[in-house]
Order: structure tokens, then sequence, then C-alpha cells
């Protein structure tokens, strides 16, 4: 009920802006007669704060081609390894011809990028996978849109997100042997309870978990947040 009211209210705000988007233009275009009002900047402003505020944030794409690792430019191919109802795990393929780069990517490890699942795209994290991608054979977890997933696959709890977790660790295992583990700011948490249950089991347990910008215990340094 919640998205259904969520998305009429988006489509009713639609109309007002595209308006505000072609406002904030027309008011910030020095060629524009309101160009030359000296309030014109403050209301272009305005009308661009209206446009961000009604308008729908399309999922935009990692967008990454090509990694330069020491010297040498790799082709980069993006591909679903794992999809589940409520995330995608996305890897990234490294190709290139040239045999003294291949054998070295061949011998760097592999890591996990847990993103968070807070509000905002897995693809908040592109810098981030580009840089790991020189020296990492990466895994990112892209979470998917809950308004786009049928009711009908139920629920997602804070266990699910282990067992995800768990799950694209394990692949990652044994696929590779093992693999390193970064979260970065919410999904530390789910991580942490993740290796620890791993652990508890007598599970092999990736080589590093590192974990970014989370509040792990908010009782030792609490803040507004």
């Amino acid at each position: 009920m919640l998205y259904q009211i969520y998305e009429t209210q988006r489509s009713l705000m639609e109309p007002f802006a595209d308006f505000a988007q072609a406002a904030s233009k027309l008011y910030s275009n020095p060629l524009s007669p309101f160009g030359h009002n000296p309030f014109a900047q403050r209301v272009s402003a305005s009308y661009d704060l209206m446009y961000r505020l009604w308008k729908d944030y399309e999922k935009p794409q990692f967008g990454i081609r090509t990694v330069n690792v020491e010297g040498t430019e790799v082709a980069i191919h993006e591909r679903v390894e794992i999809d589940k109802p409520f995330c995608e795990l996305r890897r990234f393929k490294r190709f290139t011809d040239d045999p003294a780069t291949l054998t070295r990517l061949k011998g760097q490890p592999a890591v996990l990028i847990v993103a968070p699942l807070s509000g905002h795209y897995a693809t908040l994290l592109r810098d981030t996978v580009r840089t790991m991608l020189k020296d990492h054979k990466v895994y990112i977890t892209d979470w998917k849109n809950a308004r786009t997933i049928p009711l009908e696959q139920g629920e997602f709890h804070l266990d699910d997100y282990v067992n995800y977790v768990q799950e694209f660790i394990r692949h990652l295992q044994g696929t590779y042997g093992n693999c390193h583990v970064i979260s970065v700011c919410q999904p530390t948490v789910p991580v942490l309870a993740a290796v620890s249950l791993m652990a508890s089991r007598g599970e092999v347990t990736p080589l590093t978990m590192t974990m970014m910008g989370g509040p792990i215990d908010a009782r030792k340094s609490p803040t507004a947040p």
C-alpha cells in the first residue's frame, strides 16, 4: 500500500518536476531575459531544488568498461553471477590479450564488496569498484529496488541479509579457495554477524574482513544517526 501511494504521488508530481527543471534552466541561462534579474540565481537554485525533490531517480549504470593495470588497458565485462530475489551478486570480469598481464590477473585475490542496503544504489561505490579492479577480482552486492520485487517473494529481514552474505562468501570460496570481504557503512553489522556465525560453525572464514564507516557498537560512540 505504501509503495502504491508513493508511485501515485510521484506520477502526480512528475509534471511539476519537469516545469521546475525548465524554470531553473530559464533563470540560469545568460541569454534569457530572466537571467538578468539580480535574483535570478536564487530563483534558479530554488527551482532546481524543487526538481531534485520531485524527480524520479533511476538506477545509474556502473559503466566501467576498462581499467589500467600497471600500464595495460584491461577490458571489463559486467555480469550477474547469482540472481537472488532481493539482490544480485555482480561480477566485473577482466579480459586482456597480454600474456604477462593475464598471468598477473589470474594470481590476484578475489574480494566481495558488500554495498549498503539503505535507500541508494550500489553504483554509489563505482569508484571503489574501479580502484579495486586494478589488483582484485571484484564482486559486489547489487541490491534490488524494493518496489520492483513481487510481494510473493516475502519479507527481507536481518537474518535473510546475513544468509545472503554467507552464501556469496561461500560462492567465492568455492571458486577461488577464499576471498576478502569489504563492507561499507550499513552492512558492517550483517557482515560481522555472517562471518561470526561461519566461524562459530567451524567454517572457513574470509582472509580479511574490512568494515568501513559502520556503527558496530553505537554505545561506544553515540551520534545523531
